[in-house]
């Protein structure tokens, strides 16, 4: 294939008609990108996704123009223009020489990759004021960007809705591999469900010309703050659905990227930044749902790369768990409790109720107050230090232990009054501690459940023993007092139905959650 030929004489540094000692080549699922010293040549792939064509030299010619014409409004530095690859005398291909041009190529001059958004928020001196900056460039970019005829009309309610079910179409090869037929089914009926209930705010804000000719892929790593100077490069040149669309999922677009990377507090204080700025008090409803979108897309995409025969196995599992962490925080994005709740694990030790606590927490946004660790801290002792005392004994005594239940419970009902949802991660063996429990989300108005965790008792024992080797763990459980704490244990029968879920967590860590969140939501 020609492409591949072209594509291994751009990896020689001998290509070049200038001097350059090496070449670093980065692959996409779309493209080449050939980086020789200061100069950069991207050369797009031969593909066809739906949403790209590819396929033919003429639209890879008609693509890398549109790329440099449309990356010029917010990096026109970067961009020098579009260059021939043809064949010389000698069969070998030839940067910008003579004869008819067998492939064509973006040509670019590099950026300082340590001057990236993505860098520079890793470093402790980061200033939260290049945010600003970076919002108040953006909101004046929109503000002189296209806007009107065939760019509303393409970004208008009709073609949202068509690129989120294009969505699922094209990730339905991905459930069971990425992400859940259970997850899956959930965003989309979230998506559907906003689109439906605010579609006078989507047609209201195209009548408003709050569609523009925007970038349409802003993450991180497309902004180099360099100086005064943001240089915001790599738009979307190849589907103009992609790339007129409302700023609001533009500025959602890197809010999410930012929550992605673990900046959730500067994602606030950029969208908030934004909002200032255009005086676009309307994004603040939009926000989350062009969140969920994009991290979706981004899913989506990543996803694609496993589609790539050229990859190792050790690079397809880099992929997969990338593309799950997007569709998770497309996940987390969709679920909100509909009230402050109060969601009380229950269990023997070693039933897994820590770890189904921690990831219902990173998913749902609610709070865990975990009662080892509240014991401990009671007691002006470090967490991680163990305390073997005999079951029911010292610190696990009745009345410690009452005590402790006491005060976590406290604890959580100031945060659901507060409007929080909270995870009380604890043995709640005593029915008295379960209805003092409700009792706290009542007074509150707060919704109440509570997760009951078992596995076998070989499961737990196994699971106990692996505990006592972890020097991180607060948990003191083991496998000598299981037993008596089992005898100890009195059984759930006092819940209402629809409060009490029986979970066994021997199952994947993904099916008791979703089987959580399910039982949480009434989902079927």
């Amino acid at each position: 294939m020609m492409q591949n030929i072209v594509a291994e004489a751009m990896s020689d540094p001998a290509f070049y008609p200038f001097h350059t000692e090496s070449v670093e080549v980065i692959q996409t699922h779309i493209s080449w990108v050939f980086i020789a010293g200061d100069e950069v040549f991207k050369v797009k792939k031969a593909v066809n996704f739906g949403f790209l064509d590819f396929t033919t030299r003429e639209k890879r010619k008609f693509y890398c123009e549109e790329e440099v014409r449309l990356n010029r409004r917010l990096a026109p530095q970067v961009y020098l223009g579009v260059v021939e690859i043809s064949i010389d005398e000698t069969g070998k291909p030839v940067l910008a020489g003579e004869g008819t041009a067998v492939e064509y190529a973006v040509h670019m001059n590099k950026v300082p990759a340590d001057r990236m958004l993505k860098k520079l928020l890793s470093r402790p001196d980061f200033e939260p004021a290049v945010i600003t900056a970076v919002a108040g460039k953006l909101a004046d970019f929109h503000r002189k960007a296209d806007t009107g005829g065939l760019i509303d009309e393409t970004g208008g309610l009709e073609t949202v809705r068509r690129n989120h079910e294009e969505n699922f179409s094209q990730t339905e090869p991905f459930i069971g591999i990425t992400l859940s037929a259970f997850r899956h089914a959930f965003i989309r009926s979230y998506a559907r469900a906003f689109l439906s209930d605010h579609e006078p705010l989507f047609r209201r804000r195209v009548k408003e010309h709050r569609i523009r000719d925007c970038h349409g892929d802003l993450h991180l790593e497309h902004i180099v703050v360099d100086g005064e100077e943001i240089i915001i490069f790599d738009c979307i040149e190849f589907n103009e659905r992609f790339r007129f669309t409302d700023v609001a999922a533009e500025t959602a677009f890197l809010a999410m990227d930012l929550d992605f990377n673990g900046y959730s507090d500067l994602s606030r204080f950029f969208i908030q930044a934004y909002i200032d700025a255009s005086d676009d008090r309307e994004i603040s409803t939009l926000t989350r749902f062009y969140r969920c979108y994009y991290a979706f897309v981004r899913g989506k995409v990543t996803g694609f790369r496993l589609q790539d025969t050229q990859g190792s196995g050790d690079d397809d599992e880099a992929t997969t768990q990338t593309a799950m962490r997007y569709f998770d925080l497309a996940f987390s994005y969709a679920f909100s409790f509909p009230r402050p709740t109060l969601l009380i694990m229950a269990g023997l030790m070693g039933s897994g109720k820590s770890v189904i606590a921690g990831e219902l927490s990173r998913l749902t946004g609610a709070k865990v107050i975990r009662m080892d660790v509240i014991r401990k801290e009671s007691c002006g002792i470090e967490p991680t230090e163990r305390r073997l005392d005999d079951f029911a004994e010292g610190i696990y005594s009745e009345d410690f232990s009452r005590h402790i239940y006491e005060k976590a419970l406290a604890s959580a009902k100031d945060m659901l009054a507060a409007g929080e949802s909270v995870i009380v991660d604890a043995s709640f063996k005593r029915g008295m501690y379960r209805a003092a429990a409700r009792e706290a989300a009542d007074r509150v108005e707060a919704d109440f459940f509570v997760l009951e965790c078992v596995c076998s008792d070989t499961c737990a024992r196994e699971r106990l023993a692996m505990r006592l080797l972890d020097k991180n763990e607060a948990s003191d459980g083991r496998p000598e007092i299981y037993d008596a704490q089992k005898a100890d244990f009195e059984s759930i029968s006092e819940c209402e139905p629809g409060a009490h879920l029986q979970i066994n967590t021997e199952d994947s860590l993904g099916d008791c959650v979703d089987r959580a969140i399910a039982f949480l939501t009434q989902t079927p």
